[in-house]
């Protein structure tokens, strides 16, 4: 994370998008299953499968939470967003990241998103746009749970910052007739106990006490996320669209930023210039 020296001038309020007209901005949220993104002075999401297409085989470049094809990553954001961004110009990028994608997710995703020529890319675990997105306080212990296609992840958040993560490649689409939902409940329930288990402090206990925000795609399954309350003896609480939740708080992290340059330094971002 960066922070601006205290005597650096503070950076004149732009104009809200689309009205500004000097810069523009993506929020993007790299899913194994969906891509999606925002983009400056559009009200609407872009959400589409996270493919390419070489020798017109359909090829998932993002699998488990990890990027596995980089230059097909960067081809699947070139059809995506390329045609959507303005010809002059470099755009500020916001990112979102799996809790344990750590540094070496991060220089993968930079080097994706470099078809896009940013002047900026902040990175932002997915917990904490999630949270941003749900209004949550974040002067409080929180815990995030993201469902997602391919990946569940429980994450712990202190003071908007993860203190602790817990993730399993289990997800939707493995759900079948040998594997039903109430294996991504269990898995959850065994992710958030080792995580009270290993927490010497309170803050874990308070962040289930408070309740549980649930996101990602698999929190619009009834089948997985009723449960939860018992086995977890907690009030869970799905966010509002939970499977854009991630590119929604990007979204607003973004707007914040244009706004007000001076705050790039976003925190728990990583800032790349």
């Amino acid at each position: 994370m960066t922070t601006l020296p205290k005597d650096r001038p503070v950076a004149a309020r732009h104009r809200s998008w689309p009205w500004c007209r000097r810069c523009s901005g993506i929020a993007l949220d790299l899913g194994s299953a969906r891509t999606r993104a925002w983009t400056s002075g559009r009200r609407t999401i872009l959400d589409v499968p996270t493919s390419t297409f070489p020798d017109e085989v359909a090829i998932c470049p993002v699998q488990r939470g990890t990027i596995v094809d980089t230059p097909g990553t960067s081809r699947m954001l070139d059809r995506l967003l390329g045609p959507r961004l303005p010809r002059r110009g470099r755009p500020l990028l916001i990112l979102t990241t799996p809790a344990l994608g750590g540094l070496a997710y991060r220089a993968e995703a930079r080097t994706a998103v470099e078809v896009l020529r940013p002047r900026t890319v902040l990175t932002v675990p997915a917990a904490r746009a999630v949270a941003v997105a749900a209004d949550a306080d974040l002067a409080r212990p929180l815990l995030v749970v993201d469902i997602g296609a391919h990946l569940t992840e429980v994450t712990l958040l202190t003071d908007g910052a993860v203190t602790d993560a817990r993730s399993t490649a289990l997800g939707t689409v493995d759900l079948d007739s040998l594997t039903p939902p109430a294996r991504i409940t269990e898995a959850v329930v065994a992710m958030v106990s080792t995580m009270l288990d290993q927490d010497r402090t309170s803050q874990t206990r308070d962040a289930l006490r408070r309740g549980p925000l649930l996101a990602g795609g698999g929190a619009l399954r009834t089948d997985i996320t009723c449960p939860l309350d018992g086995r977890l003896q907690a009030p869970v609480q799905p966010v509002l669209a939970p499977h854009t939740a991630a590119v929604r708080g990007a979204a607003r992290l973004l707007r914040a930023a244009h706004a007000h340059p001076s705050a790039l330094a976003v925190p728990g971002a990583a800032h790349h210039h």
